[in-house]
């Protein structure tokens, strides 16, 4: 009987009682093209700038029978071209090593076929069809040590509750990353082998050991509790800490901290730099409670201190202090600059303190009396006098003047137009030296003082 041939990698099959005494040449023929099935390698180039095929041949050395294909140069293609594998089933290995940086299809004479991209290598099954990748009938791949893929891979199962670690996808799901640790059911590090993400053991938190930098909106199904401190130089953080609670912190070329309402304007405001926080609007509180000083140049401040108790401080051009009523119109008054209160209306009251005495003891050449500051006034002469016109008198307001000549005596007394005396005929003083004379005072309209008779020469 003669020789046959495998189907698959056409060994030849010695016939019974054949090759009489050349049947171990022919063995060990067939013992090295099983190694080339297994084993062995070939470099294959194409023909042409075309199509191409493998070789067969039955019982001898052939390029299809070769476990690995190395496609070479030989034509440099100008597009992806077909290499034909014979239509038995079989193994491949192959490189796509040809020249002119285009792809190579790998097909049988029917049936479908594997593009191989230019200078990868894939591991393919022809089924006696097609041609497919040898790993998509693969049902479990474990390695020993690193798994290196030059393309993508592409999972195609869920993944399942027990999982030390896998990588699944459903379409619903998208990519999973399952895990399974005692401290971490997930762990992303980096380069340097420091956790940068965690999914802590059988909990749905997420931990984030550093920043997080997002280019869209942070949207958050729950709450957002951040565990550790900002620090000098964040540009927009939120932190917490046992002893200060939630904080803000952030850094503006105006603001460092700016709080706004729902059509983005500005509600509450920090400086940059400052510790002042600036209200836009009204605040409602049940009690405003200051605890600090204010300080001169304040536009308009509310203090307390525990000698002065509340303090309210302000810096305007007409008045730094100024109260209203309900219908927005001054009730009183502090001028700007000045220690003087002004009351638009009436004082009500069960006892009114007058303003204190002025007492000068050295007074020459024209004195001008501030009505606002004193009611009284004793004046030592140490040079005759006039009492220029003031600017300053209440209507309403009275006292008493008290002129005293000093050691010298007879030092005159001459009076500015406000100032009106009985028949006009001015004051004239006792001129003794060290006498006291008293001259009562009212004031009957702005710019008209009535001077009483002078009481003259008190002992």
């Amino acid at each position: 009987m003669a020789s046959t041939y495998t189907s698959e990698l056409r060994i030849e099959k010695i016939g019974t009682g054949e090759q009489s005494g050349s049947w171990g040449s022919t063995t060990n023929t067939q013992y090295d093209i099983l190694e080339s099935a297994i084993s062995g390698t070939v470099n294959v180039a194409f023909a042409s700038n075309g199509n191409d095929a493998l070789t067969t041949a039955n019982g001898s050395d052939d390029e299809a029978r070769h476990m690995v294909i190395n496609l070479t140069g030989g034509s440099t293609l100008d597009a992806t071209r077909d290499m034909v594998v014979p239509t038995s089933a079989k193994l491949y290995i192959i490189r796509n090593g040809t020249t002119g940086g285009q792809s190579v299809r790998i097909i049988g004479a029917s049936g479908s076929g594997i593009t191989i991209p230019n200078g990868k290598t894939m591991f393919l099954r022809h089924d006696g069809t097609n041609v497919v990748n040898a790993f998509d009938h693969v049902a479990t791949i474990t390695a020993s040590g690193d798994i290196t893929s030059a393309g993508t891979v592409n999972v195609t199962g869920d993944t399942a509750a027990g999982d030390d670690a896998s990588i699944g996808f459903t379409a619903a799901e998208g990519l999973i990353l399952t895990g399974q640790g005692s401290t971490n059911d997930v762990t992303i590090k980096n380069d340097a082998d420091a956790d940068v993400l965690e999914i802590p053991t059988g909990t749905t938190n997420v931990t984030v050991v550093g920043d997080i930098t997002a280019g869209g909106n942070l949207v958050s199904t729950g709450t957002v509790e951040p565990a550790g401190d900002t620090a000098a130089g964040d540009n927009a953080a939120v932190g917490f800490t046992a002893a200060e609670g939630l904080i803000l912190t952030g850094q503006g070329s105006t603001n460092d901290v700016t709080i706004k309402n729902d059509a983005d304007a500005d509600v509450i405001t920090i400086a940059t730099g400052g510790t002042s926080v600036d209200i836009v609007g009204d605040v409602t509180a049940s009690t405003v409670n200051a605890d600090g000083d204010t300080s001169a140049g304040d536009n308009a401040a509310m203090g307390y201190t525990a000698a002065e108790g509340l303090i309210l401080t302000g810096q305007g051009s007409t008045n730094d202090v100024t109260i209203k009523n309900d219908a927005d119109a001054d009730v009183l008054e502090i001028p700007t600059g000045t220690t003087n209160v002004t009351v638009a209306g009436s004082i009500t009251s069960g006892t009114i303190i007058l303003p204190a005495t002025d007492t000068d003891t050295s007074n020459t050449g024209s004195i001008t009396i501030d009505f606002s500051a004193h009611q009284n006034f004793v004046l030592t002469l140490t040079g005759s006098i006039t009492l220029a016109n003031p600017s300053t008198e209440a209507v309403g307001q009275s006292g008493v003047f008290v002129f005293i000549q000093d050691g010298t005596g007879s030092r005159t007394l001459s009076l500015g137009t406000d100032y009106e005396s009985p028949a006009a005929g001015g004051i004239t003083l006792s001129t003794g030296a060290n006498a006291v004379d008293v001259v009562p005072y009212f004031v009957k309209a702005s710019g008209s003082i009535q001077l009483g008779a002078p009481q003259l020469a008190f002992a």
